[in-house]
Parts: structure tokens; sequence; C-alpha cells
């Protein structure tokens, strides 16, 4: 693999990484409340 690709690809990939983490968090933040508001 050229190191081009690499130095391109790496800041996208934390990005993209970043921002699934972060959103993963709060979906499962609003599942969780989802779920205990429906068994009260």
């Amino acid at each position: 693999m050229d190191l081009r690709v690499a130095l391109v690809a790496t800041p996208i990939v934390l990005a993209a990484s970043w921002a699934v983490f972060h959103i993963g968090r709060a979906a499962v933040g609003q599942l969780q409340l989802f779920l205990k508001r429906a068994k009260a």
C-alpha cells in the first residue's frame, strides 16, 4: 500500500470511528430510555 493512501485514509477512518462511537453511545442511551418507558 502506498504511504499517501494511508496518510489520506487515516484521518477519515479516525473521524468515522469517532462519529460511530459517539452516535452509537447516544443510540444505546435512547434505546435504554425507550425500553425503560415502555415497561412503566
